[in-house]
């Protein structure tokens, strides 16, 4: 099992209080960006298309333990921006330890190993290591080449030193599903925790648009990669958040469920729409007209998504909140998900032809200029 039992039992007992209690909806997982500023311009990312004086502005520790607290989920995400350029992250995650919040510090891994040494391995702190696939599919994703070498570097000296590791993928038109199964034994054989994968958001500041799938899409490329699973492939993540993307669950998304913190404030709705901010989280959950948002809604900008930050807050509610959903758990955990019909669709899958890498060159200057 990939999630360890003392975070699985954290949360279960997180979503039975609040269920008891009558709250319908309240943050399972909080998404703290301390930055936007990054080594690395790819282009699917709405992060880091910011001028430079946004760029160089970063949240303190004491900006991130305010919003911890006042958000009081049980697990704290650490997107960016790379938050290994931040020069308080390893006060920042101290902290959040001391609060005995489960982190996962996202990392591109570029800075890894230099500064692995400033932290300690803890039960509470894994790297979730931004890789994209296989080392060609990666580096074309992230536009750089050699970032694939550099990150598993840091991901074995991460293991070796006992850091709880994951991969991170997220996925996008064009990926071959044959690829990625290949890809899932090469980072188990490397020692990670779990692997922890989404399809594509279309970011407005994207500057690719062309490589994002609509829903029907997504379910295909899922199915074929998740089916007919090898038995030491683990994933640290809902299996009924799998499944639905797999196409064998419907869900509504639950935008509450990740909020996001930045420099900007409490960002409304969710981690991947930018429709204003809010001062406090208090703020956010009273103001924000969630009505508005998710497919059932017929906003447009949600048509498509089936991301992790939105569904998989369901597929976890479900999971710990009634015993139909803890049984599909349980199951799902262990399934192998056989599947005559997407076995054949790995043998008759015809590799999307892929453009050439969209180039940042404004990015880049920016980039340098935000150093300074």
């Amino acid at each position: 099992m990939a999630v360890p039992i003392s975070q699985m039992g954290t949360v279960a007992s997180y979503v039975l209080k609040k269920r008891f209690t009558g709250q319908k909806r309240y943050p399972l997982v909080l998404m703290l960006e301390p930055l936007f500023r990054c080594n690395l311009a790819c282009a699917g990312c709405g992060k880091v298309q910011y001028p430079p004086h946004v760029l160089k502005r970063m949240l303190t520790p004491e900006e991130c333990f305010k919003a911890v607290e006042e958000c009081g989920a049980p697990m704290v995400s650490i997107p960016g921006g790379e938050p290994l350029l931040h020069p308080q992250i390893v006060e920042i995650v101290n902290g959040l330890i001391a609060r005995k919040k489960y982190i996962y510090l996202c990392t591109n891994a570029l800075e890894l190993k230099r500064r692995l040494p400033e932290f300690t391995p803890s039960k509470y702190l894994t790297f979730s290591v931004h890789l994209d696939g296989q080392r060609e599919h990666h580096d074309f994703s992230v536009c750089r080449e050699g970032g694939w070498d550099l990150a598993v570097e840091g991901i074995k000296d991460a293991v070796q030193r006992g850091f709880r590791v994951t991969t991170n993928a997220t996925f996008f038109d064009g990926t071959d599903p044959n690829s990625v199964r290949s890809f899932f034994d090469e980072v188990m054989a490397m020692g990670v925790e779990g692997v922890v994968l989404s399809p594509g958001y279309s970011y407005e500041k994207a500057p690719d648009q062309k490589h994002f799938m609509g829903r029907a899409r997504v379910r295909r490329l899922f199915r074929a990669i998740l089916s007919n699973r090898k038995k030491d492939w683990k994933f640290n993540m809902s299996p009924l958040f799998l499944e639905f993307l797999m196409g064998k669950r419907n869900y509504e998304c639950t935008p509450w469920g990740s909020p996001a913190y930045n420099i900007f404030g409490w960002q409304k709705p969710c981690y991947l729409l930018q429709d204003g901010y809010a001062d406090t989280f208090k703020e956010l959950m009273e103001t924000t007209q969630w009505e508005e948002y998710g497919v059932a809604s017929g906003n447009p900008k949600c048509a498509n998504c089936m991301v992790s930050c939105g569904y998989e807050p369901t597929a976890v509610i479900e999971g710990f909140g009634s015993l139909k959903g803890f049984w599909g758990m349980v199951r799902g955990t262990f399934s192998k998900y056989k599947d005559p019909h997407a076995h054949k669709l790995l043998q008759d899958w015809q590799p999307g032809h892929e453009a050439p890498l969209v180039q940042i060159e404004s990015h880049s200057n920016a980039l340098e200029e935000s150093k300074a």
